[in-house]
């Protein structure tokens, strides 16, 4: 291996990374390793890290709180854009990886590091967006990946290597499921899951909530306000985003939402299945796409679906988060939502979200225009003109045809 003094990694303590600090130190001679540690709301995963970390060879760990950051400058423009990658994924691992990377890549310019690493695979997407955000602020800093170069082939590899260095592991061989947990969600990977023909074993796999068959036999009701976009409260007590996000975790868990089991196309050209459980985030983005319904004009509300909401997905799941056209995207996204301002309330019943009200001060519904009630603001035998000519290509063409 070339001579690489210094490297900073990309520490979560997990199987991939456990392993990686020896795995340096005994590839490339004299080898400093610094990890780094990123809290963006995995809880008490992050318990007991400093001691493995140094134990296992680090010179030292940075374990770093981005949960605010995290929440207002991604997760919550994310929100705002509806993006939804292949309508069903809400984006959880995608837009945390940016964050990480990024203060990462601040560390390792700070600490004078010759390398960044990181555990991701090369069949994965991570990769990718690890690595696009660390050339956004460092595109000179070296990238080693030892999924990419070493002789480890599986997860069942890594497992003997950890048992004959004594390295510590929260999993066993029946338990391997590849999993990532942060603030917004958790997500499910592997073993049989591998096969979409095998129903996921709900009791074994979930932990943010239960089953919709599970939940209660009662519903739920929130409420939830919205100021330009952003929710900024939960039945009248005001929150931050953290704080909202872990509350709606709780009560969406508790009531089966947010599970979701999909095939997805992965940006380096594969299919894959993953079960994800974003109880808060499916409850937010629901009540979110309900305020719109009201506070945004038909033509805005929709392009920003049909041409905004799908392309912010994609660039948030390719890892181009630090581009202009996201940034773009996000200036168009931000000023839509002047005017998304109001309340929601929800019903949470057995992993649905039935939508009870939506009000806004800004609402563009007009009772009086749109009531089956007698009116005086609308003259029906308008609308004979306005199809007449709206239908006009379509009775020329009929006539062309001879019909």
């Amino acid at each position: 291996m070339e001579r690489i003094k210094k490297v900073v990694l990309a520490y979560s303590g997990g199987l991939d990374t456990s392993i990686i600090i020896p795995w340096l130190k005994e590839n490339y001679e004299g080898c400093e390793v610094i990890a780094v540690a990123a809290d963006v709301g995995q809880g008490k995963e992050l318990s007991g890290l400093r001691e493995k970390a140094i134990k296992t060879g680090a010179s030292k760990i940075y374990i770093e709180d981005l949960r605010d950051d995290f929440v207002n400058e991604f997760v919550f423009p994310t929100l705002k854009a509806g993006a939804v990658y292949e309508n069903q994924y809400l984006l959880g691992t995608s837009f945390a990886r940016p964050i990480i990377a990024k203060r990462i890549v601040e560390i390792a310019l700070a600490e004078g590091a010759d390398a960044i690493a990181h555990g991701c695979t090369g069949k994965g997407n991570d990769q990718v967006r690890f690595e696009l955000a660390i050339k956004a602020f460092a595109p000179k800093m070296k990238i080693i990946a030892p999924w990419r170069i070493w002789d480890i082939k599986s997860r069942e590899d890594e497992i003997v290597y950890a048992e004959k260095r004594n390295i510590p592991l929260t999993i066993n061989r029946e338990t391997n499921y590849s999993k990532d947990k942060n603030l917004w969600h958790l997500s499910h990977e592997g073993l049989d899951l591998e096969d979409p023909a095998n129903e996921p074993d709900y009791d074994a796999i979930l932990e943010l909530g239960v089953s919709p068959e599970k939940a209660p036999d009662a519903p739920t009701y929130i409420t939830l306000s919205f100021e330009k976009g952003i929710p900024t409260a939960l039945d009248g007590i005001k929150m931050d985003g953290i704080k909202l996000i872990e509350k709606l975790n709780e009560l969406g868990g508790a009531n089966g939402i947010g599970i979701v089991d999909m095939v997805e196309n992965r940006l380096v050209g594969m299919k894959s299945r993953g079960v994800y459980e974003t109880p808060g985030g499916t409850i937010l983005y629901k009540a979110h796409q309900s305020l719109e319904t009201i506070t945004l004009d038909r033509d805005t509300q929709h392009y920003k679906q049909q041409m905004v909401a799908g392309r912010f997905s994609e660039l948030v799941y390719y890892g181009q988060w630090f581009t202009p056209l996201r940034e773009a995207l996000s200036a168009f996204v931000d000023e839509t939502q002047k005017c998304v301002t109001g309340d929601v309330k929800l019903k949470l019943y057995k992993g649905n979200i039935i939508l009870a009200s939506v009000t806004s001060p800004y609402s563009l519904y007009d009772e009086e225009f749109a009531t089956f009630e007698d009116d005086d603001v609308y003259d029906q035998a308008d609308s004979q003109g306005f199809i007449n000519l709206f239908g006009l290509p379509i009775t020329v063409g009929a006539l062309k045809q001879g019909k």
